[in-house]
């Protein structure tokens, strides 16, 4: 598919839209639109019970949307929960946690993380739980030494942003997993991120919990998180008393968005027919991401190249593309990031400013709570686009 074809799939982008926001929250093919209206028109609010028709079909979708997202993540469908936002089945996750841990036990957090890896976590100083932060470097890296000199017998949890969301930094997850688990600790990793720049791979990755955002995959507003199903049953979550421990359902508290989870099958269903195949499936979704990857990566460095060009502009993290993916944290000198935004909005140009709940690094480069100007491309953004950003900074 040619990038015509792509962008064509997205109305949002026929009214001209120039839109740098993507880390904040994909556009949506209409295929996903598409499939919304169809299950609301066929079922309203019709709820999955086997009992009659359209119940049974309900049901149906439920279980093919947790086979997809398995499949989207290398997982098995009952290691897959999936929920109103990755904030939320974080939390749920650190309830259990607060049920097996406290005094003694410790966990690290990175510095880079979006506040949804580490809130969570930090709850669990309330149970007497010491909390280690793995500080970045300078530009923004994390090194391996760093999180070996904090990792001890006594080490439950490693949570790790694959990527950063307000500085695009990518981290070693194969790597810190890796040490994670020759300590005995558990490894939790924010995919939200960097989901819609490559493909999650729980099983490569060797990791024990993820978690991402569909609606940053070019999707409707849903949550997921995965759980490797040996240790499901032994996580005691706060759950309905009929729900078996072992039935990832627990983690799944009310009932599903089943009219978003149509859309999420939509939005794979797009991906497939980028990867080329007729077929959802891994290979297709593998497909997908390299067209991804491919259309990505000139504008990325398109857009690098004249950030860095610019002697007023402040880039932050990584100053080329190995490292990262195509999200930059960015001040221009003798203005507040609203400032800019503002000018860009006015030359019909989405970016936008503030520390996107990426508390811990913008502290680090000295700039909360005012922030940083972000701007992130996706497979769908254009050379025009970049250089009708360029032009408006």
């Amino acid at each position: 598919m040619q990038l015509s074809e792509i962008r064509a799939q997205f109305p949002q982008l026929t009214d001209s839209l120039v839109y740098f926001d993507n880390a904040a929250g994909g556009l949506i093919p209409q295929r996903s639109l598409d499939a919304i209206q169809t299950y609301l028109t066929r079922y309203g609010s019709i709820n999955s019970v086997p009992s009659h028709v359209r119940g049974a079909e309900v049901l149906a979708l439920k279980q093919r949307a947790r086979a997809a997202t398995a499949l989207f993540l290398n997982a098995q469908p009952n290691e897959v929960a999936i929920g109103p936002s990755a904030t939320a089945l974080a939390f749920r996750l650190s309830a259990a946690f607060a049920r097996l841990w406290g005094p003694g036990d410790e966990l690290i957090i990175s510095e880079l993380e979006h506040e949804a890896n580490a809130s969570p976590w930090r709850e669990l100083e309330g149970v007497g739980v010491r909390v280690n932060i793995w500080r970045a470097r300078d530009d923004l890296t994390l090194h391996l030494d760093d999180l070996r000199a904090l990792l001890t017998p006594n080490t439950r949890l490693l949570a790790l942003s694959a990527a950063s969301n307000a500085f695009g930094v990518r981290t070693p997850v194969r790597e810190a997993a890796a040490l994670a688990r020759q300590a005995g600790a558990w490894a939790m990793i924010d995919a939200v991120h960097l989901a819609s720049h490559e493909l999650p791979d729980v099983r490569a990755w060797g990791i024990d919990f993820l978690t991402f955002s569909p609606y940053k995959v070019f999707s409707p507003h849903l949550g997921v998180l995965y759980v490797r199903g040996e240790l499901l049953a032994g996580l005691p979550v706060p759950r309905l008393s009929f729900v078996p421990q072992g039935d990832v359902t627990k983690l799944e508290h009310g009932t599903p968005q089943y009219e978003l989870l149509a859309g999420w099958l939509g939005s794979l269903d797009y991906l497939r027919e980028l990867g080329g195949s007729g077929e959802l499936s891994r290979a297709a979704l593998e497909a997908a991401y390299a067209r991804i990857a491919e259309l990505e990566t000139p504008v990325a460095q398109q857009l690098l190249s004249g950030l860095l060009s610019r002697p007023d502009v402040t880039l932050y993290g990584p100053q080329n593309m190995a490292g990262r993916v195509g999200t930059f944290g960015l001040r221009v000198r003798g203005e507040l990031p609203e400032q800019t935004t503002a000018r860009l909005t006015a030359a019909g140009v989405s970016a936008a400013a503030g520390h996107f709940y990426a508390v811990m690094p913008v502290q680090k480069v000295g700039l909360y709570p005012e922030g940083i100007v972000r701007v992130s491309v996706a497979h769908y953004t254009s050379a025009g686009d970049v250089q009708r950003l360029l032009k408006a900074l």
